[in-house]
């Protein structure tokens, strides 16, 4: 398999945790590409349509895209368990959502301060895109203590939200509000997984 790449993603992330997780990191070659919201590269749009980070090509050509999507098939290919069983299938893949919807939400706040001109950016909808990461973060927060014992792709990409946090909005200082969070990050944050994907 091959995964196009960017180690400052988050969703990028993500997919490096699930191959590690399930034992399938020596089965991916890494191609590393630079994206960007305005210049895109093009040799990426000729695999992925959105011209964006983590796209796989599978063993057998077939181009998947978006994180949730090659999560999936990585764990179906290892015979995982990290999406649940027919009873909490549902739950994890709603936290999933507000998960990524929150990494999606930052990253776009990224852009809009880093790369859009200072003149032209919006504060509000800046304030209104970091709004969603506090309000996911509550969510977890507020149920901390059934978050010990799991080990499914809700965690991996809670541990992506946190750590995009610290890597990109140190200001942010989560770990301030959301103790509970902290305390559960601290430990689930030495498993190889996350120590070796960690944003530089």
């Amino acid at each position: 398999m091959k995964l196009y790449y960017s180690t400052s993603s988050p969703f990028v992330r993500k997919v490096m945790m699930v191959a590690e997780e399930l034992g399938l990191l020596d089965q991916i070659e890494k191609e590393p590409v630079q994206v960007h919201p305005v210049n895109r590269l093009q040799t990426l749009i000729a695999l992925n349509p959105l011209g964006q980070v983590p796209t796989l090509v599978t063993d057998d050509g077939q181009v998947l895209y978006d994180s949730r999507v090659i999560c999936e098939y990585l764990n179906e290919k290892a015979n995982g368990t990290l999406f649940g069983d027919k009873d909490s299938r549902w739950g994890i893949l709603s936290e999933l959502t507000a998960l990524d919807g929150s990494l999606s939400a930052l990253v776009a706040t990224r852009y809009e301060i880093s790369v859009r001109p200072v003149e032209l950016q919006w504060l509000a909808w800046v304030d209104a895109q970091m709004d969603k990461a506090r309000t996911t973060l509550d969510y977890f927060e507020g149920k901390a203590e059934s978050l010990e014992g799991r080990e499914d792709i809700a965690l991996l990409g809670l541990a992506c939200l946190l750590g995009y946090l610290d890597f990109r909005f140190a200001h942010f200082d989560w770990r301030k509000s959301y103790p509970k969070l902290d305390a559960w990050h601290a430990k689930f944050s030495q498993r190889p997984s996350v120590l070796n994907t960690v944003p530089v």
